[in-house]
């Protein structure tokens, strides 16, 4: 098996995980102009918004080349309630359980900096998400938290951690 690690974003790689974010959108259809994640203003300088209090992001290498991520933030108006957001993986990190290991990290990161609940947004479009949010224990909701600006994502979802 490849060495795998996961480590904290750092500014020097904002630039890579952007660019697989929007290749990932881009294999998948989530376009900019229909409210995805890759639209968002923010997403040549993640780390900016991922080193601020209440939010974390974290890189996937493999033999020591990034090949995804995961973050958690904040939800507006909720306290207690943060969102896994920005989780994308290169076709080859996937298929090997390090989305949902990755996944598990951030939910442990997110007890830790004291949430009690993990929200998130996605979109059928994303088959192999949708599998891994419902193995996790992910409930659909009847609506949105708030308004992250991913009005897109048509399946929002909750996780009491």
């Amino acid at each position: 098996m490849a060495n795998t690690t996961f480590r904290p974003l750092t500014a020097a790689d904002n630039a890579v995980i952007a660019a697989i974010i929007r290749e990932v959108s881009a294999e998948y259809g989530l376009t900019a102009d229909k409210g995805y994640s890759v639209a968002d203003p923010t997403l040549d300088n993640l780390a900016a918004i991922y080193h601020q209090p209440g939010y974390g992001y974290w890189l996937l290498e493999i033999d020591g080349v990034v090949v995804g991520g995961a973050g958690i933030g904040k939800v507006a108006g909720q306290a207690q309630i943060c969102e896994l957001q920005k989780m994308y993986f290169l076709p080859k990190a996937r298929g090997l359980g390090l989305g949902e290991q990755l996944a598990r990290h951030c939910i442990t990161q997110a007890k830790a900096a004291g949430y009690r609940q993990m929200y998130l947004e996605t979109t059928q479009l994303l088959p192999e998400a949708l599998r891994l949010y419902h193995k996790l224990g992910f409930k659909q909701l009847a609506s949105a938290l708030g308004n992250t600006g991913h009005d897109a994502c048509e399946i929002p979802m909750l996780l009491d951690i």
